[in-house]
C-alpha cells in the first residue's frame, strides 16, 4: 500500500464507494469520471486505484473533487488485488466496481440502489452492458456458469431487445457491479491469485455457496469497451482466462458434481485450447493450462475450506448452473425470476 492510503480513509460518509481500477486506461478513465459526475444518485464517493499506469492517463486527469480520491499502487497488482485494497480502504455499506472503459448512463447508480431497496436480501447486483463500439448490441446481461465449467457474459453480441435484461443471474460481471461490502469481505474478496479475468465468477460462486444470490438490474446501464487495456484475444487475456477457469471449477464445484462433470470439463478444456489455437493463441492457452495444473495443490487447499463452509444443498446448486449443451456456443443469457425462499 502506498502513502496515499490515508487519502482514501478521509473520504466523506456515503452509501456507496465507486471503485475504478485503472491501468493504462487512456481517455476512457476521464470519460468514466465524467459519467460519474452526471449520476442522478449522489450519495457516493469515488476511489481510483491506479496500478502504476505509464500512459499518462492519471497525470492528465482534471482536478479531483472532494468526493474522489486517488490511490497509487507501487506495482500492477491486477484487477483482483486492487479492488480488494479498495474494499478494505472504504467504509461504505456498498461498493460498486466500475471498469474505466465502462461508461455509465446517468441513472446507472440510482437503478442499482433502487434494486437494493427492493431486494434487501440480495448482496450482488449486475448491470446491463452494451457494447461501446456496437451500440445496438449487448456486451452482457450477467455471467452464466455452465456445468462443463465454461462461463461467459450472457447475450454477448446479441441485438438489444432480443432477451430479458433483469432476473437472477449466476454472477454479475464486475466491469459494472454492486456488492454489499461486508459480504464481499467475509468471503475474502476476489482471489488475488487470479490477477484478472474470472475473479468475479469465482467470488459469486463462493457467495452463492454461502446462500447468497445475484440479481441483474436491467435499467442499470453502462456502455462497455471490454478488455481496453489487455485486448480481447491477446496472449495475456487468453492465458489468464484459460488458467483461471480451471481454478474456478476446482475450488468451488462440490465433490458430488465435480467428479461426474469431469469428463465434460475435460472436453470443454480441450475445445477451448483448440479454439485459441485457431486464433493463433494456442501457446498462451497451453501455458495457462500448465500453470493451472501446477497450482492444483494450493487450489485444493482453498477448496477444502470453501466446501467446509458451504451452506446450500446440492439441489440449489444444480439450479444455479446452466445445463444446455447449446447455450455456450450461442453465448446465450440465463436469467431466472427470483424465487422466494431459495
Amino acid at each position: 500500500m502506498t502513502s496515499s492510503a490515508p487519502l482514501a480513509a478521509s473520504l466523506p460518509p456515503a452509501a456507496v464507494t465507486v471503485v475504478l481500477v485503472a491501468y493504462n486506461s487512456g481517455a476512457y478513465l476521464a470519460r468514466c469520471l465524467e459519467g460519474l459526475s452526471r449520476q442522478s444518485f449522489r450519495d457516493f464517493v469515488t476511489l481510483i486505484v491506479d496500478n502504476r499506469s505509464t500512459d499518462g492517463s492519471i497525470e492528465s486527469l482534471p482536478p479531483l473533487g472532494d468526493r474522489t480520491r486517488l490511490v497509487r499502487m507501487g506495482e500492477n497488482l491486477g484487477f483482483a488485488a486492487a479492488n480488494n485494497r479498495a474494499a478494505e480502504l472504504s467504509s461504505t455499506p456498498w461498493i460498486a466496481m466500475l471498469n474505466p472503459d465502462a461508461l455509465p448512463e446517468p441513472d446507472w447508480l440510482a437503478a442499482l440502489m433502487a434494486a437494493v431497496e427492493r431486494h434487501p436480501d440480495i448482496v450482488m447486483f449486475g448491470s446491463t452492458q452494451i457494447r461501446l463500439d456496437v451500440p445496438d448490441r449487448f456486451d452482457g446481461v450477467g455471467d452464466v456458469y455452465h456445468a462443463s465449467g465454461v462461463y461467459w457474459r450472457g447475450a454477448y453480441g446479441w441485438p438489444l431487445g432480443s432477451c430479458e435484461r433483469s432476473g437472477e443471474t449466476f454472477s454479475p460481471c464486475a466491469a459494472a457491479a454492486l456488492y454489499r461490502r461486508a459480504d464481499f469481505l467475509a468471503v475474502g474478496g476476489f482471489d488475488e491469485r487470479f490477477f484478472c479475468y474470472g475473479e468475479d465468477v469465482d467470488l459469486a460462486f463462493r457467495l452463492r455457496l454461502q446462500g447468497h444470490r445475484a440479481l441483474q438490474v436491467g435499467d442499470a446501464v453502462v456502455h462497455h469497451a471490454g478488455s481496453a487495456s489487455a485486448g480481447r484475444y491477446s496472449p495475456f487475456t487468453v492465458y489468464h482466462s484459460i488458467r483461471n477457469r480451471y481454478w474456478v471449477f476446482l475450488k468451488n464445484m462440490p465433490a458430488a458434481l465435480l467428479w461426474p462433470l469431469l469428463p465434460a470439463y475435460v472436453f470443454a478444456s480441450v475445445l477451448l485450447v483448440l479454439l485459441s489455437s485457431l486464433r493463433g493463441r494456442g501457446g498462451a492457452a497451453l501455458h495457462g493450462t500448465w500453470d493451472a495444473i501446477g497450482r492444483i495443490p494450493a487450489m485444493w487447499r482453498s477448496r477444502r475450506e470453501i466446501q467446509r463452509r458451504r451452506l446450500v444443498p446440492l439441489a440449489r446448486i444444480l439450479r444455479m448452473l446452466s445445463w444446455s449443451p447449446l447455450l455456450p456456443f450461442r453465448r446465450g443469457p440465463r436469467l431466472r425470476p427470483l424465487q422466494a425462499g431459495e
